[in-house]
């Protein structure tokens, strides 16, 4: 009996290292989402600017969007939004939620570094974002003509993003789309 319990410590250490060894596998900047393949969710927030006006799901419209969550409180939001400024110049449709931000500010910002988006959704309290599975800002949704969430992008989108990730899909559900 002695013995068997000499090697209990050896066997936990080797279940161990193998789940750790099978940890070093997975990359660390990966989030995968529930979401993508589901529609997007259903919600009633106001429109920055215009918060008399509510917006719903459905002002996403039947077209092909990305969805960038982004604050004025985000560092690396300064980083990716020149890069929004170039794709909406190309004419990438893009719809901002305003993600736990104060509005002035948000509307300062637009006004000053340029506004990509078609409208800004203010998500003040996060309801939205935690619906989403929001991690923080910035993250980028694209949905299709029909709704369908069909990639999720936690961090920038920059220029290698863009042309590796999502370019490819997103001129595809453009395609599908007309």
């Amino acid at each position: 009996m002695k013995r068997v319990a000499l090697f209990v410590p050896l066997v936990v250490f080797a279940i161990l290292t193998l789940f750790l060894l099978k940890g070093l596998e997975r990359d660390p900047t990966e989030l995968p989402s529930a979401l993508v393949g589901e529609s997007f969710p259903i919600f009633t927030l106001p429109s920055l600017g215009d918060e008399q006006r509510l917006l719903t799901e459905r002002d996403l419209g039947s077209r092909v969007v990305l969805v960038n969550v982004w604050a004025t409180w985000c560092f690396a939001c300064r980083i990716e939004h020149p890069m929004l400024n170039q794709l909406a110049a190309q004419g990438v449709n893009i719809i901002g939620l305003n993600y736990k931000d104060q509005n002035d500010k948000a509307l300062q910002w637009l006004e000053q570094k340029g506004n990509p988006y078609l409208f800004n959704i203010v998500d003040a309290n996060g309801i939205l974002g935690f619906d989403l599975g929001v991690t923080g800002a910035p993250e980028t949704y694209l949905v299709d003509a029909s709704g369908t969430i069909r990639y999720r992008r936690v961090g920038v989108v920059d220029q290698r993003i863009w042309d590796e990730e999502i370019k490819d899909l997103y001129q595809q559900l453009i395609g599908e789309a007309d």
